[in-house]
């Protein structure tokens, strides 16, 4: 309680020290006026970043996380058991490239830290070092320039261990470990299951973190969208997302990037009924005009509004002409309108 008083008394002084981006349009102010509500009920904290701007840290003891909209429309309704709330863990997220979003996730207990996909060096060895940890791994969810291209460059710097997925090894700078379906990474005293989530590419993965109720997905899901099939298949990356949306609709969801608003035109021309989602693009179009981020989201919340796990709805069967069809068809037709939207 005392906690959550002094953050919510230093609202005003966040509001104002937010100031803006020189890196992007699409990171223009910190996250402070729609996720500090959020993060002081669950013990999170938000901290002023050195070069780069904002960073969005979460510490928790059992995290459950959500974007601002999704803690107005979802609250936590499950605990985590006595073992996972003892583990101690911080996620930092911050802005790289024209609209990706970096994420370090670092165990309070060991020391291990995390990067989740490499965009960039600077940005992670600078958020390193002005929290004083130390790399442990680097943990690709696929091959593309813009995930792992900083991988070298951060691994010659650190000594870090170089995870990546199995299925595009031979395409990861520096991997050490390879990893596929099933799988177990630890970060310290974090253990992570590797989700295949492959479609946007051959082998892309997540990793699901089930303590901490939080998956990185890399650009598989996105909110309100999903990853172009740039190498797989349509019933590959069907199969991929029904994995996604089997996870509990708790757990907060860290996608690459920045691509919510425009995600939103899509998903509400293809539902308009949908009063979740109209509430939502409302909200995620005022966050914007904000310069705030939308990211991280929660399965539940795409699972009400994201049209790429909603092949069930009556309105986007009957849209498509497809009332009657599978799952797979309605996915299927709902990414080829996408690719031309």
């Amino acid at each position: 309680p005392a906690g959550r008083q002094c953050l919510l008394a230093l609202l005003p002084i966040l509001r104002t020290v937010g100031g803006t981006q020189g890196r992007s349009p699409a990171f223009a102010a910190p996250p402070a006026a729609s996720l500090a509500p959020s993060l002081a009920g669950r013990g999170g904290t938000l901290c002023r970043a050195s070069s780069v701007g904002w960073a969005l840290a979460f510490a928790c003891s059992a995290p459950s996380i959500r974007s601002a909209s999704a803690v107005r429309a979802h609250s936590a309704s499950a605990a985590r058991s006595t073992a996972s709330a003892s583990i101690s863990m911080e996620v930092a997220q911050f802005p790289c490239l024209s609209d990706n979003y970096g994420y370090l996730l670092h165990c309070k207990e060991t020391g291990a830290t995390a990067a989740i996909d490499t965009p960039e060096v600077e940005p992670y060895l600078e958020r390193l070092g002005s929290k004083g940890w130390k790399l442990t791994h680097i943990l690709n969810t696929h091959h593309h320039h813009d995930h792992a291209g900083g991988n070298l460059g951060i691994k010659e710097a650190t000594g870090c261990t170089v995870v990546g997925p199995k299925g595009e090894a031979s395409k990861i700078p520096g991997i050490d470990t390879p990893v596929d379906q099933g799988d177990t990474v630890k970060v310290g005293n974090l253990v992570g299951k590797v989700i295949n989530v492959g479609g946007h590419t051959m082998g892309h993965v997540a990793y699901h973190f089930e303590d901490l109720g939080i998956a990185f997905v890399g650009d598989s899901l996105f909110a309100m969208g999903c990853g172009r099939m740039f190498e797989g298949t349509y019933d590959q990356m069907y199969a991929s997302l029904q994995r996604l949306a089997a996870l509990p609709d708790d757990t907060t969801v860290y996608c690459a990037h920045e691509y919510t608003q425009a995600n939103g035109k899509f998903a509400i021309s293809v539902e308009p009924g949908n009063e979740a989602l109209q509430r939502r693009v409302k909200e995620v179009a005022e966050a914007r005009g904000r310069g705030e981020p939308t990211v991280p989201t929660t399965i539940r919340l795409e699972k009400e509004t994201n049209p790429f796990l909603r092949w069930d709805s009556p309105e986007i069967k009957k849209g498509f002409g497809l009332e009657g069809s599978d799952g797979l068809a309605v996915f299927s037709e709902c990414r080829k309108r996408k690719d031309k939207f």
